[in-house]
Order: C-alpha cells, then structure tokens, then sequence
C-alpha cells in the first residue's frame, strides 16, 4: 500500500509496514537491499502518517463519534438531561480532579508495565520517552473501533523506528503487557462477582453479564494457554490464510511472515524466561487496574452518592465487556450498561447514576482523548 492508495485505513496502513518490510530479507548484507531497507521505512513512515490523517480515515472516525455522540444523548434524553445536569453541578471537584489524577496516574503504571517488559528483551528507552508513546497508544485505542486493533500495530511501529528494537520485538513487548494486564482484569472481576452472588439475588440481564464475565475469565487464559501451546500450527495457520492475498499481490510475502512471526515468538519466549520481570510488570498491572477503577468509585463520592468498592470490581469489567462495540472507546455502550447496573444493584436514580457515570467517563475516556491526542501528534511529527 502507498500514499496513492484511495481506499486506505489505519489498520491496513500500519500493517502494511509490517508484512512488506523489506529488513526481512534474506540477504540483508548487499548495498541493494541496504538502500531497499531504507527505502522501506522511509515509506512505512509515510504510509502510517498517511493511515491515521487521510481524509477517510478520519471521516470514518468522525461518523462513529456522531453516532456515539447521539445514542449518549439519547441516553440521556431518556434518564432526563435537566435532573442529571442538576445532580453534576453539586459535584465536589475535588473528587472529579481525583478521578482525573488517577486515569493519568494508572497509565502511567501500565507504561510502567510495558517498560519492566521491554528491558527483558534488551531494549532500552528512557521512561519519560515511552510514557510519551503509551498515551500515543492509548489515544489509537480510544477512537479506533475494536481499538486494540490499531493502537498495537501503531506504538509497536512507532517503538521499532524510536529506538534499536526489531518491530519483532516491540510488538512482543506490547502483546506480553496486554496479557499481564488481563490478570488484575479477571481477578478484580472474580471478586466483584463473588461479592455480587453473596449480597444480592441476581437479574436476568445482570446474570447473563456475571456469566460472560466467568466465561471470559477461564476461556481467555486457556485460549492463550492452547495458541502458545501450538503456537507453530498456529504461525502455520496464517501464513495459509494470508496465501491468497499474497497470489494477488507483490505487496506480502509469506515467506516474511513467516520470519516474523519466528521472531515474535523468539521474542515472547526470552520474556516467558525472566520470572523476575513478568513478577515485576505484573505488579505495576494490578496497581494500573486499581487506578484504572477506583474513578468510578470517585465518580461516586463526588457526588455524595458512594458506590460500594466490591461493587466497583464487577461494574468496571463488565463495562470493559460491553464497550467491545463497533464503535469508539465503548461510548454509549459503557455508559448504557454503567446507568442499567448502577440502578439495577444500588438505591441510586436513574439520573444520579447516569451523572456518576459522566463523571467517571469525563475521567476514564475523555481526559485520555484530550491527553492521548497531544501525545499522538507529538509521536507522529517526531517519527
């Protein structure tokens, strides 16, 4: 894919970089492939600036924010906007800046994560520079559809042309600590469940979410069990579905794929090896989920309607499940499952939950946007 191209996205766009990289080459060692290895990334850079600012990209982008944008005032208009208004304007600002701090404070500790991870594999970036690139990450999350989609392929490029790491490697540094993350997610969420199926007697739409949550919790650490279990039947699986793409076009190669994928589970495989680090990244997770969370619990402070903590460990993973939506950071979704289960397991009004619910989403969601915003265009320019 080139800039010419008239049906570009982000995601092809960023992963066109990756399986058409010419530094796979087999014989890196001539001044031809030399100047084709520059040549390359110099095009890559071109093609990722292009996928995140060409004018379909950001129109796609656009529309789904409008359509998010009018469900959550359709939510609203339902609640009713002038008694939830009232309600925000009561809130104390010391718990909304709190909230704030704490949204800033988690990503931090998730960059953090990513950090104690990538010094496993040999690489090393100041701190202060890669926080830069996780809120870069962030932002391509929060406003891309199926987020992780886009801000993984992105901070893992982004990473590979910052610093002496392989694209390899920093995407096995990226994978590693979204797995790391996934711990806190499941056990928090066990917790908020176990404390739910103690205290209160169970709705059917709140049953069906506590029983996704489980499923959820054992399924996903078995699928990631079985795929590294077989994980070159699995490299081998891709590399035949991607056979038909690379018959129509010179821009794959599925001899390249196969090599990075190689060199992905290389990668993956010396941090598997380092106990004291997955121990280390693993603990700055569980204290980023816990920033992550408590917000909520802020959210609800702020508005002298106090949600209970236990509580908070099953409504932010259940939230999380629900903003897996087409469309961007959850919006409409998370709020809309956030104002049901508030009203549905505590004394609050539709109106005070969806209020705490805007508070939380102003802290959790938006300062990220704002914040991850200013990051992404700092990243972009510098690469």
């Amino acid at each position: 894919m080139v800039p010419g191209d008239e049906d570009r996205s982000l995601i092809p766009a960023t992963l066109s970089s990756i399986v058409s990289d010419p530094d796979s080459d087999p014989d890196p060692d001539t001044a031809a492939d030399g100047e084709a290895t520059a040549h390359g990334d110099e095009e890559s850079a071109v093609t990722l600036g292009a996928g995140w600012g060409d004018r379909r990209t950001v129109a796609k982008t656009a529309l789904a924010f409008l359509v998010a944008v009018v469900l959550v005032y359709l939510l609203g208009a339902v609640v009713g906007w002038d008694r939830t208004v009232s309600r925000l304007r009561t809130a104390q600002l010391e718990w909304v800046a709190a909230a704030c701090v704490s949204t800033l404070l988690c990503l931090v500790a998730w960059g953090k994560t990513w950090h104690v991870v990538l010094r496993a594999i040999g690489v090393t970036v100041p701190f202060r520079k890669l926080i830069v690139t996780f809120f870069a990450a962030t932002f391509a999350n929060y406003v891309t559809p199926m987020g992780q989609a886009g801000g993984e392929p992105f901070i893992a490029y982004v990473l590979a042309r910052d610093t002496e790491a392989t694209f390899e490697q920093s995407l096995a540094s990226v994978v590693t600590a979204d797995l790391v993350r996934l711990l806190p997610f499941f056990t928090a969420g066990g917790l908020g469940l176990g404390y739910l199926l103690f205290t209160a007697q169970l709705a059917g739409p709140i049953e069906r979410f506590a029983v996704l949550l489980a499923a959820l919790a054992v399924g996903l650490p078995a699928i990631a069990v079985v795929g590294w279990r077989f994980r070159e039947r699995l490299r081998d699986l891709v590399v035949r579905a991607l056979a038909p793409v690379a018959r129509r076009t010179d821009r794959l190669s599925l001899e390249s794929v196969r090599d990075r994928i190689t060199r992905l589970y290389g990668s993956l495989e010396v941090i598997a090896d380092s106990p004291r680090v997955v121990v280390t990244a693993i603990a700055f997770a569980y204290v980023g989920w816990v920033l992550f969370a408590i917000p909520l619990y802020f959210a609800g402070l702020a508005l002298g309607t106090p949600v209970s903590a236990l509580l908070v460990c099953f409504l932010v993973p259940a939230s999380v499940i629900a903003g897996s939506t087409p469309l961007p950071g959850g919006l409409a979704a998370i709020e809309g499952t956030l104002v049901a289960l508030l009203t549905a397991l505590t004394a609050l009004a539709t109106a005070d939950a969806l209020a705490v619910v805007a508070i939380y989403r102003l802290a959790s969601y938006w300062l990220v946007i704002v914040v991850g915003g200013i990051a992404a265009l700092w990243v972009i320019r510098r690469v």
